[in-house]
């Protein structure tokens, strides 16, 4: 009893802060990778033109900062309004663009810290899953929409008929790939890269193709909320440089509380003044549909009702204070659109910042400042698009749950896309329910 008592006392004694030796081991071990390859990990760059640099050489580091961050700003929106000019599908592009650099800049990082283990078919077997996923994904996505062209065509027919065999065909022979590249001594290394890979894939792939939903939806859907972060990024950062002295979070040692709720504000006015001049045009709010008779994409429609004007009554208590001051003001007229922007603001400005702590967690794991050095003043891609994924996973969900309704053009879409015989099935199961509810007087063809 007295040995137990003193074991017993022994472990309390000990102290509970003190990890394994085992962690211990794998934190050296990981801090060592980092510093043996801290030179090939991406850092960030100001580096600009012999002109940009000469032009601000007497300037103090912050306000150099500033001016070069301010003209890549403004170079990138530009560029950004030129693209949404080309239309739609150049939009699309400019997704899958940004979402490969984007995925280069993470996988290469993965790709330097265990450089030093020579792990064969890393980069190769994490570009190969990438082609699989946006095979899959943007495949699902051109059928949904354009599945009765594509039929059209006898050799894409095996393609939309048999899409989800092929992507899943694919993905096995990366797994069957993976499994034949196993190295003895580096198993947890190649697994943990294997994470690494589909932890990127689920990141930036399923995101980019929920924004590609969100455009086929109507490039109101996109703009929206992509102008929301950007706004709140710049006007954050542009409150929080001049005014900011309160420190927000620890893991952005940057941002501010006055940064934060100066870009909440400047958000949510954006976004009321945004949608309200976009909702004026058809080629914003029309979903991308194929018309069958023009045989061509078409960006006219009939307005959904959430672009439409609509009338709403006020809040009693608003009501009531109106009346005090001699006003009359019971209802309201305003776009739908309007009220949804506002909710989507919000979004932006509270949780969509959650977006760049993340990144700047995984950043801080890594001991690098940025993702990249190709945007001076911003860093990578990564950097800039962090915010914006988290985004339009809100957008895709928030329309879906509360404002998309069924499209009877996708619906025909659908069945023009069947066999002759099923589709005339489907005509006479229509018929005849539509003359048993009264709807369709009883033997018309």
């Amino acid at each position: 009893m007295s040995d137990l008592r003193q074991r017993t006392t022994a472990q309390k004694e000990e102290p509970k802060s003190e990890p394994p030796a085992d962690e211990e081991e794998g934190e050296d071990a990981h801090e060592l990778t980092l510093n043996a390859n801290a030179d090939s990990l991406p850092q960030a760059s100001d580096n600009t033109s012999e002109a940009i640099d000469s032009a601000l050489k007497d300037l103090t580091p912050r306000w150099r900062n500033w001016i070069i961050r301010g003209i890549f700003s403004l170079i990138m929106i530009f560029s950004f309004g030129g693209v949404i000019w080309l239309g739609p599908l150049a939009v699309v592009l400019l997704v899958m663009v940004i979402q490969i650099k984007c995925f280069h800049e993470i996988i290469t990082i993965g790709y330097v810290v265990y450089k030093s283990h020579e792990l064969p078919w890393f980069r190769t077997l994490s570009w190969y899953f990438l082609i699989c996923s946006n095979y899959f994904f943007y495949g699902e996505s051109m059928i949904q929409y354009f599945g009765v062209l594509l039929s059209r065509t006898e050799f894409m027919t095996p393609f939309v008929t048999y899409h989800r065999f092929f992507s899943f065909s694919l993905y096995i022979s990366g797994i069957v790939a993976f499994v034949l590249s196993l190295v003895k001594k580096h198993y947890l290394k190649q697994f943990t890269l294997f994470g690494w890979t589909h932890v990127t894939l689920v990141i930036l792939v399923t995101q980019s193709h929920l924004i590609i939903q969100n455009i086929f939806e109507g490039l109101i859907w996109f703009l929206v909320p992509v102008s929301m972060i950007i706004c709140n990024d710049i006007m954050a950062y542009i409150f929080g440089f001049f005014f900011g002295r309160t420190p927000l979070i620890k893991l952005s040692p940057k941002k501010t509380w006055e940064g934060f709720i100066g870009g909440a504000f400047s958000t949510v006015v954006w976004g009321l003044m945004i949608s309200y001049i976009l909702v004026q045009f058809d080629f914003f709010v029309c979903p991308i549909e194929y018309d069958m008779a023009a045989e061509s994409l078409s960006l006219s429609c009939e307005r959904a009702p959430v672009f439409k004007l609509a009338e709403y009554t006020l809040p009693q208590f608003v009501q009531n204070l109106c009346r005090t001051v001699g006003i009359h003001c019971n209802t309201f007229t305003t776009y739908p659109m309007m009220l949804h922007s506002i909710y989507m603001s919000l979004f932006a400005s509270i949780i969509g910042p959650f977006g760049g702590f993340f990144a700047s967690g995984f950043k801080r794991a890594f001991k690098i400042k940025d993702f990249g050095d190709t945007i001076p003043g911003h860093g990578g891609f990564m950097d800039r698009f962090d915010c914006q994924l988290l985004m339009a996973t809100f957008v895709h969900v928030y329309h879906s749950s509360f404002i998309k309704a069924v499209s009877p053009q996708k619906l025909v879409q659908q069945i023009l896309s069947l066999k002759p015989e099923e589709q005339l099935q489907v005509f006479n199961m229509l018929r005849d329910g539509l003359t048993q509810r009264g709807l369709l007087p009883i033997g018309a063809q």
